[in-house]
């Protein structure tokens, strides 16, 4: 199934947004796009949409199972303007959105669909969820230059903190929080400010007026909450080789890291178990 343009799939085929949920791959470059795909439809997702630059072809074996729409993000098309023109065209319909090379954990999911995991999260009063972005790379760069392994990825088993989200006239939001961990706090020289965060409402439910930010942030302060004002919620986590991939792209900054591995990395097992028990996901009241 391709689409010509986003505006094209928007109306023509945006009946298939009416059953959620719906998985957002937003494609950079050609790394792991298969396995990316792949990887969200075992999620359960409803309805797979991969944006490709047009000349990048679709995996085999997956014309039938994802929408495939010509898009290429760049200055003039950031992924936020993408995620927003969905955002407006699927009222009520729960949403996730990563770029290639990233991977939806949350508690469970090796049992449970992502359907029955936000159908629970939406008992609890919740239309957002939050997830962090952790960042997976190769142990050995000589073997994998561009620090992208499935086999022998690794991931920070510490080294994660978050401060208190404070508002333009320097007040704390109500249970916001900037997170930051993994490559980017341990490279930061190499990451500007405004992206060295990896808290991103990666799980959330369309509505009018709804407006995803360049920063990962929603118009809708309460979206962008870590949990309800009376107990702790579900939390995901997106497994991105997304900077890792990015930094050692960049001349700048390739030639300057050796290796990304130190004293706490450890194998990354693609379970949420392994996430459970270092924190990095959370369970709630879901069990």
């Amino acid at each position: 199934m391709r689409h010509a343009s986003l505006a094209q799939f928007l109306k023509r085929d945006r009946s298939a947004l009416r059953a959620g949920p719906v998985a957002l791959v937003l494609v950079e470059d050609d790394v792991e796009v298969a396995s990316t795909l792949h990887h969200h439809l075992d999620r359960g997702f409803a309805q797979v949409i991969a944006l490709m630059p047009p000349g990048f072809p679709l995996p085999e074996g997956l014309q039938d199972r994802v929408h495939r729409i010509d898009h290429t993000l760049g200055p003039d098309a950031p992924f936020e303007a993408a995620v927003n023109a969905v955002i407006r065209a699927a009222p009520g319909c729960w949403l996730y959105y990563c770029f290639n090379a990233e991977y939806l954990f949350y508690p469970f999911c090796e049992t449970r669909s992502v359907g029955e995991m936000l159908a629970f999260h939406a008992e609890e009063r919740r239309d957002a969820m939050l997830a962090y972005v952790v960042d997976l790379y190769a142990d050995d760069l000589a073997r994998d230059p561009g620090a992208v392994s499935r086999e022998r990825a690794h991931l920070d088993r510490a080294g994660y903190y978050a401060l208190a989200r404070t508002d333009a006239a320097g007040q704390p939001c109500e249970r916001q929080l900037d997170v930051f961990g993994g490559v980017r706090w341990r490279f930061e020289e190499h990451i500007p400010p405004e992206r060295r965060r990896i808290d991103r409402i990666a799980l959330f439910r369309a509505k009018p007026g709804l407006t995803l930010r360049s920063d990962h942030t929603f118009s809708d302060p309460e979206y962008n909450t870590y949990a309800c004002p009376w107990h702790h919620n579900l939390t995901a986590a997106v497994c991105s080789f997304r900077t890792a991939k990015a930094l050692k792209a960049n001349p700048g900054s390739s030639e300057r890291i050796a290796t990304f591995r130190w004293h706490n990395s450890e194998p990354f097992e693609w379970n949420s178990r392994q996430l459970l028990d270092l924190g990095l996901i959370e369970s709630g009241q879901w069990f």
